[in-house]
């Protein structure tokens, strides 16, 4: 498969040569039984990871130095040896990686694959001119395993957020190959020592140790059709590895001009900078937009942010202008080209599944993309003034659109981050933006309690990619928060690597692997603790809401947990904020609001009583 393989594979049988068998066998079983380990749980540790590496390194090695003469012999067992300085510079290399993977302070995944991708780059050169010095069969073997092992190698160090984890499986197998044939080697040769008199041991060139003499075997030719066929194999496995990572980066959501912000733009908040048609999963009967507007980030200085605006066509000459669903969406994704309006599914991917029922009734959307999706960052991740400013100026924009009349009745919507946008909305709005009355504020699981739910997300399976937006978005937006220096040292890179992938791109199983494979905590430091503390209990959502408001809970949720929304739901009412509180049997956090949930038809009733100026009725009443 690899060049590091293929290496493992031909030093096994000078290793046989050299060693005594109790030797070879030991390490034969050591390298199978962590070979074996890495293969059946390749995500379950870090530090398992090391240890296959660092053994299969020193193993090669040491054969590579021992063996000194090349094993694979071609067609005639008896043809003069190959110099013996590729052998030696081998095993220096893959000396030099496993001393790098132990004496590298807490080593991460990308470290060890940046190591193996340079020991896999120079192996593979080295049997490069080792092949070209050869002939026939050997020659075109060498070649071929020379090249694959370039092409893993380049990819690990260009893409190791990509290819480590399939470098690790490789690795995984080729340790066991390797352990399998050491030990099949010791034994042979403890089996021929301990043969009848005159019985003579002699190495047999496919790698797997000796035997006792025989007459005329074709083990030599054999081994070299067998070793070729081995060598295009991995040439395949290797440009099929390098087509896929060339596939998942070029996934990757990337923005276009319409988001760069002009050269000069106003200072006033809401204001729209540019519109454009918006076609992509709009239905029949509506018109949209993408938008780029004003709006200011949570420290009040201006920034741009974009969005998308849809309106109904069929909308009664005579009838008032439709009043506005103003969606605030779930997380989507740290960065930049992780905006709703930028993915192929620019409603879904934010767990916006109803806009046929916005549209059938007569309203229209506004879905702001927030600040630093689409356009420059930093995002606002769960930080509350940032978001709710992107959602109340996303409607002032929007009333600037030609083509498009919108009522003065708003009503917000959110799901998880966007649910604590809905909140906080509505706690800013009527200072903020007293020009967008709301009448009425719906959060559906949100994430109303930030330092309970960071606490919570290391238990979570793939919690730590949502710990990485936080992390990245606190230490960006509060640099006093000290957020980065919360997380394990070995795992800050990951963590960068996993904000910089959006939920909905091939890319984010690679993320998901990563956090999987964590054999440690990755946090250092409570995160509930010290400045980052201070700034997530910041941004609970506590002010009060003057609109009615709605809060909406899966009983189901695992992400988001029932007991954290009743405690958060019950402190409010405690401190007189009405609440009409509703939870969901059998539904979890995506569950809840899917279209086909029970919530759907209750949010639009409610939605329709409080655009008919209904009272509301919530489960607790100001005291």
């Amino acid at each position: 498969m690899s060049r590091l393989g293929a290496r493992m594979r031909a030093s096994a049988a000078a290793a046989g040569e050299r060693v005594p068998p109790w030797v070879s066998v030991t390490l034969g079983v050591v390298c199978t039984v962590v070979g074996a380990v890495l293969l059946l749980r390749p995500f379950a540790s870090l530090a398992l990871l090391v240890v296959a590496v660092v053994v299969g390194a020193v193993v090669v090695g040491i054969t590579e130095l021992v063996g000194g003469r090349s094993p694979d012999r071609g067609e005639d067992p008896g043809a003069p040896q190959g110099p013996r300085w590729p052998h030696v510079a081998r095993g220096l290399v893959f000396l030099a990686l496993a001393v790098a993977v132990v004496v590298w302070p807490a080593p991460s995944i990308v470290v060890v694959a940046v190591l193996v991708g340079v020991g896999l780059v120079v192996a593979g050169v080295l049997d490069g001119v080792e092949g070209i010095r050869s002939a026939g069969v050997d020659r075109w073997t060498r070649l071929a395993l020379g090249a694959a092992s370039v092409v893993l190698g380049v990819l690990a160090l260009v893409w190791p957020d990509v290819t480590v984890l399939v470098v690790a499986v490789v690795f995984g197998v080729r340790v066991v190959v390797l352990g399998v044939r050491l030990a099949v080697a010791g034994i042979r040769r403890a089996r021929a020592q301990a043969g009848p008199p005159g019985a003579s041991y002699t190495a047999v060139p496919d790698g797997a140790g000796g035997a006792p003499a025989a007459p005329g075997p074709p083990g030599p030719r054999r081994h070299g059709r067998v070793a070729l066929v081995g060598a295009v194999l991995a040439v395949v496995a290797a440009g099929g590895l390098a087509t896929v990572s060339v596939g998942l980066h070029r996934a990757a959501p990337q923005v276009d001009a319409f988001y760069d912000p002009p050269a000069s733009a106003p200072g006033e908040p809401g204001r729209l900078l540019r519109a454009e048609p918006f076609t992509r999963e709009i239905p029949d009967g509506a018109t949209a937009w993408r938008i780029l507007y004003t709006t200011t980030r949570d420290e009040g200085e201006p920034a741009v942010a974009s969005g998308i605006v849809v309106v109904p066509d069929a909308v009664d000459a005579d009838a008032d202008a439709p009043p506005v669903i103003a969606w605030a969406h779930g997380t989507t994704g740290y960065a930049r080209g992780c905006a709703p309006s930028v993915l192929a599914e620019p409603f879904e991917s934010g767990a916006f599944f109803l806009l046929d029922d916005v549209l059938a009734h007569g309203w229209a959307l506004v879905a702001t993309d927030y600040v630093g999706l689409g356009t420059d960052g930093p995002h606002p991740y769960l930080v509350g003034q940032g978001e709710a400013r992107s959602v109340l100026d996303a409607v002032r924009a929007a009333r600037e659109l030609d083509g498009a009349a919108l009522g003065e009745q708003t009503v917000v919507w959110g799901h998880s981050q966007g649910g604590h946008a809905a909140l906080w909305t509505g706690a800013v709005a009527p200072e903020y933006a007293p020009d967008v009355p709301l009448a009425g504020v719906a959060a559906l699981a949100p994430a109303s309690d930030l330092t309970g739910l960071v606490s919570h997300l290391e238990n979570v399976a793939g919690g730590s990619v949502f710990a990485s937006f936080v992390v990245e978005a606190y230490d960006a937006i509060y640099p006093d928060s000290g957020a980065a220096g919360y997380v394990r040292p070995g795992a800050r890179f990951i963590v960068r690597e996993m904000a910089s992938r959006c939920l909905s791109e091939p890319g984010a199983l690679v993320s998901v692997a990563e956090a999987l494979s964590m054999d440690q905590p990755l946090w250092t430091t409570d995160p509930t603790a010290g400045p980052l503390g201070e700034r997530l209990a910041e941004n609970v959502p506590t002010g009060p809401v003057a609109a009615p408001l709605l809060v909406a809970q899966g009983a189901s949720d695992t992400l988001i947990l029932p007991t954290a929304q009743e405690a958060y739901v019950g402190a409010r009412c405690a401190a007189g904020q009405p609440v009409d509180y509703r939870t969901y049997q059998g539904r979890d956090h995506v569950g809840l609001v899917q279209a086909d949930s029970p919530l759907a038809p209750d949010l639009v009733r409610w939605t329709e009583a409080r655009l008919a100026g209904e009272p509301p009725t919530p489960t607790c009443a100001a005291g």
